[in-house]
């Protein structure tokens, strides 16, 4: 898969932002580099620039951590006066999509458009608009302290989030003990929180939606000219609620504990969400829960899944990870229909089909590992019965793990293996990987 185009703007936040990944994807494509990033935290400065413009082709660091919609117009500009043909523009931090968006549009690139990234991104909104739809049972209001309190005298189980969120930040079960006071300190939390700053849309504002029960799993969606594609269906093995937040511990796919009917329920549930919210073009990782009889939504965010998601599809389609597929997509989002009509045939053998089957052979595992506040003296991988494809080790000794409201990645593991061994390899994997990096941090002194 290549494109003719020159180059492709790449949206950074902070420096990071899958930027080595995607990288590597236009140098496969003999494509330039164009990366404007807003400004790294201190302690990257100034070498993570430094590192970024060794790389690079174009690079313009702004003098904020947070990109706004101006950037992306200099950006732009300045690329036209040097005589840079830009393909498309790429970013796989959810608080740009709509800057994403916006500069597709002035490309003529095929995308949702700003005000459709906006909105996606609006959970409370999204929610209501599938329940009305016949889409989702559950239904989400704002949350307020006095609504807080008329709550827990029902019966009846609530989970509260914020409306704009990202990586399961403040996302938590309503509880008893659960107070306003808590959730005022989660959002100061948030505004002091230098990188997820961005992504809460002006201040972090809560919601609370009937819980939904069952199976977490994720679909891994291109969309072309309104037609879904479902290119991986991650089954969250192991999913931990803590008083805070929601840690996804573990994935596996193909999804284990459901049978073809169920998947081809899910599917037709998928069409018809993306049918509702009028989505016809990108990439989406969409979150839901089978309760045992119906789908539900969880979330929808127009973007490649995080962690290793990307990855876990490269492994199932034999080198076409979801960014590179995404950015293929991208870069045939013109006006040459039949370069539509192509890449949908090149991506047909790897999706699932609408009876709930797909050819692929291959089945991944990976888990997550989190790290606790502290100063880390070492991170060592275990020996295991079967060697990782994919080790991604982000902490190392004498890095310091800050108090957050949010999970801090230590690092994170995949496996690969036949999809007919994938229940024996599973069983194997389950009972050592949860040991298999060891953190030791420095003892605390006072």
């Amino acid at each position: 898969m290549s494109s003719s185009g020159s180059g492709v703007l790449i949206l950074s936040h902070c420096g990071f932002s899958f930027l080595e990944d995607l990288m590597a994807e236009l140098r496969r494509r003999q494509l330039r580099c164009f990366v404007l990033s807003s400004l790294p935290l201190p302690e990257h400065v100034p070498f993570r620039s430094e590192q970024i413009q060794a790389w690079a082709d174009w690079l313009y660091t702004t003098d904020s951590h947070q990109l706004k919609l101006e950037d992306i117009s200099r950006a732009l500009q300045a690329l036209c006066e040097l005589g840079e043909q830009v393909a498309c523009c790429i970013s796989v931090w959810e608080g740009y999509r709509h800057l994403m968006a916006s500069a597709n549009a002035s490309l003529g690139i095929y995308d949702i458009d700003t005000q459709q990234a906006l909105a996606i991104r609006n959970k409370l909104k999204v929610r209501n608009q599938l329940a009305e739809c016949g889409l989702s049972r559950a239904y989400a209001y704002a949350l307020t302290a006095d609504l807080l309190q008329s709550l827990k005298t029902h019966k009846h189980r609530y989970f509260i989030k914020p409306i704009y969120g990202i990586a399961s930040y403040a996302a938590f079960s309503m509880r008893e003990d659960t107070t306003w006071n808590a959730l005022k300190e989660l959002r100061q939390a948030s505004v002091e929180d230098t990188v997820y700053a961005s992504a809460f849309n002006d201040g972090l504002e809560f919601m609370v939606e009937n819980y939904i029960p069952g199976h977490e799993f994720s679909f891994e969606i291109l969309v072309v000219d309104g037609q879904v594609y479902v290119v991986a269906i991650h089954e969250k093995y192991e999913l931990t609620e803590t008083s805070e937040t929601v840690l996804e511990v573990s994935c596996t796919t193909p999804p284990v504990s459901l049978d073809q009917t169920q998947i081809a329920t899910g599917l037709h549930w998928l069409k018809s969400v993306f049918d509702c919210l009028d989505l016809k073009w990108g990439c989406f990782h969409v979150e839901a829960r089978f309760t045992g009889h119906y789908w539900d939504l969880i979330e929808i965010n127009p973007r490649v899944g995080g962690s290793l998601i990307s990855h876990s599809v490269e492994a199932l389609t034999h080198g076409h990870s979801m960014l590179s597929l995404w950015l293929e997509l991208l870069l045939t989002s013109d006006e040459d229909v039949q370069r539509h009509k192509d890449f949908v045939q090149r991506l047909a053998p790897y999706v699932w089909r609408a009876d709930g089957t797909s050819g692929q052979s291959m089945a991944t595992f990976f888990r997550v590992y989190f790290a606790r506040p502290g100063t880390v003296r070492s991170v060592t991988l275990n020996k295991l019965p079967l060697a990782p494809a994919v080790m991604h080790i982000l902490l190392k000794e004498g890095d310091v793990v800050p108090s957050h409201a949010r999970e801090v990645f230590l690092g994170q593991l995949l496996w690969t293996f036949e999809r007919a061994k994938q229940a024996s390899e599973l069983e194997q994997l389950v009972s050592v990987c949860a040991t298999a990096l060891d953190i030791q941090y420095l003892a605390e002194t006072c």
